[in-house]
């Protein structure tokens, strides 16, 4: 028989925030998600602070607020949302980004596996059929499959198999085991990316029953005109008001989507509202339209007014539509008479940086540029060095490079790691750049001299893995806080990497049971997972991750919890 853990009944336990019932014995049989993607702590904070999310702010008050709440290294939509749902980091997942290299697989072209190994790995918008031989993206559910270009092949005996997204996590994920080990059990979950997010199913490829397939990079039919005659995706400014509207409102548009799959979830359906569905035992969402305000050019509205997280006005009103989205759902649990049966959590996959703008330098992807000082011949279509070292005849010093506030290089001879590290090391000095722009204008450093790093990942593999094992990437350059490796005239903000504001993030867990309280002790978006399965009355150790990183749950929230907050 199912061993059905509840949130505290005694008050005994009150002092730790644990749960007490309102009516004898409460049991957890839904948890509801919802990942929003850029909401730091101190926005959480500051919009309960100031009454600007009341709807949150009802959840907070039967909820325990982790403030000092941190992604696990590596602030990319992939590794975050991973951390969410396997309870692990890119040791135990293998998901560092959405843009990888692993040097294990095939061209999705080489269906014998008969070329050199080494294959660049996408886990976004590319990965619908939408975009076989470089389509434009035109479909909201990617085109309705996956791009056989963009799914890489490997070995298995004399076979060249498919690897697809869900093959590529190494883990399972919180989906497979609430399917597998809770009989009669539904689960569902909405993203950005309708074929790339494939991976949250877990290996067995069947862990979400009800997985909408939206791409957020797709064009919006009613964007085109004649004026814009490709149209806009839904992170682009609607060409429906001659494009003067700010972006996040176009973005608004795409999450009001997946607001309804929810809701629709919620009263007995699907995602789609066309079928009749048990409730998700395990289900939730997505937000973009917080990342994509704060992304914004601040002297436009986007981000923040100062260092203590002001919100401009862009990020003020997509508070103020994420707190509206998030009060329907709310609302339609109660009106179910669900709200006694759901664990709801508000958390987000990354941060953003820098909240001050007076920080941001966007010097253009200088790492690649610094490597490539060591190598002969052009640069290709990315921007990586081509051909040799004119002197030693080595292959060039690239696999793969990919850059945001942060740099990933997998080496194409990682014989030269060392090299390549030193070369990195004596270059970390900052470029200047235009006060106004906020572009470089001068100086050739990858600024990593002031709070930055040059890590060499193969000694420090019990944390990322070991890049001879093929995935994990040979170096990661962590710049100095504020930095970005863009000359994107469009964007104040990015995430990926371990800077401060792009790993700490809000954190609530909601439960009409609980006693309002605040736990300040570091915690890990990784602790999500286990506790979501612990809620229902599973063992935690069912997630692999969890075994392997030892995992435990959040603090405050169950009875057998006795630790001092």
């Amino acid at each position: 028989m199912r061993n059905c853990l509840t949130l505290v009944a005694a008050a005994a336990f009150l002092s730790t925030g644990a749960a007490h019932a309102d009516r004898g014995e409460s049991k957890v049989h839904h948890v509801l998600m919802v990942s929003v993607d850029g909401m730091h702590e101190q926005d959480l904070a500051r919009c309960l602070r100031d009454r600007t999310c009341p709807h949150i702010a009802e959840l907070a008050e039967h909820g325990v607020i982790y403030s000092d709440a941190h992604t696990p290294g590596l602030s990319d939509s992939v590794p975050g949302l991973a951390a969410l749902v396997t309870g692990g980091g890119p040791v135990s997942t293998g998901l560092f980004y959405d843009d990888v290299y692993d040097r294990s697989l095939y061209p999705g072209w080489d269906t014998t596996c008969s070329t050199t190994p080494g294959i660049e790995v996408f886990l976004q918008e590319l990965v619908g059929i939408d975009n076989f031989n470089g389509g434009p993206l035109v479909h909201l559910d990617g085109g309705g499959d996956f791009n056989p270009q963009q799914i890489p092949r490997r070995k298995v005996g004399l076979d060249c198999v498919p690897v697809y997204p869900h093959d590529f996590i190494k883990t399972n994920t919180i989906f497979e085991v609430v399917k597998k080990h809770l009989p009669g059990s539904h689960t569902a979950w909405s993203d950005k990316h309708a074929w790339g997010t494939d991976w949250v199913n877990g290996p067995s490829g069947k862990g979400v029953d009800d997985m909408a397939r939206t791409e957020i990079n797709s064009i919006d039919p009613a964007s085109v005109s004649l004026s814009n005659p490709g149209g806009s995706d839904y992170t682009q400014s609607f060409s429906g008001n001659a494009g003067t509207d700010p972006s996040y409102l176009h973005t608004e548009k795409f999450d009001n989507i997946h607001l309804q799959n929810v809701l629709n979830q919620i009263n007995g359906k699907d995602s789609t509202g066309a079928k009749a569905a048990p409730v998700p035992n395990v289900f939730g969402t997505n937000f973009q339209t917080l990342s994509v305000a704060q992304k914004a050019l601040n002297k436009e509205g986007g981000g923040y007014v100062d260092a203590a997280f002001t919100p401009n006005d862009n990020v003020k009103a997509a508070i103020t539509y994420i707190d509206g989205a998030i009060g329907q759902m709310a609302a339609a649990l109660k009106a179910r008479h669900l709200e006694k049966s759901t664990l709801l959590v508000v958390t987000a996959k990354h941060g953003q940086s820098p909240s001050d703008h007076s920080r941001l330098k966007k010097i253009g992807d200088r790492v690649s540029a610094t490597l490539g000082t060591l190598i002969g011949g052009p640069l290709n279509a990315k921007g990586n060095p081509t051909g040799v070292d004119p002197v030693t005849g080595n292959a060039a010093l690239f696999g793969q490079a990919t850059t945001d506030d942060v740099a990933f290089i997998w080496l194409a001879d990682q014989s030269q790691r060392d090299l390549a590290v030193n070369l990195l090391q004596a270059n970390t000095t900052c470029p200047a750049v235009d006060a106004v722009s906020k572009l470089r204008i001068s100086g050739n450093g990858i600024c990593a001299d002031d709070g930055g790093a040059v890590i060499d990942l193969s000694k420090v593999s019990g944390k990322f893995g070991n890049p001879a094992d093929g995935r994990t990437p040979d170096i990661m350059v962590q710049p100095n806080p504020g930095v970005i490796y863009t000359k994107s005239q469009a964007k104040d903000m990015e995430h990926g990497g371990f800077a401060p504001e792009d790993g700490h993030v809000a954190l609530l867990v909601s439960y009409p049971g609980l006693d309002r309280k605040i736990i300040r002790n570091r915690v890990g978006t990784k602790q999500v997972a286990p506790t979501i399965i612990k809620a229902l009355g599973l063992e935690p150790s069912l997630l692999d991750a969890v075994r392997k990183e030892g995992t435990a749950a959040l603090p405050g929230l169950f009875e057998d919890d006795r630790e001092d907050n």
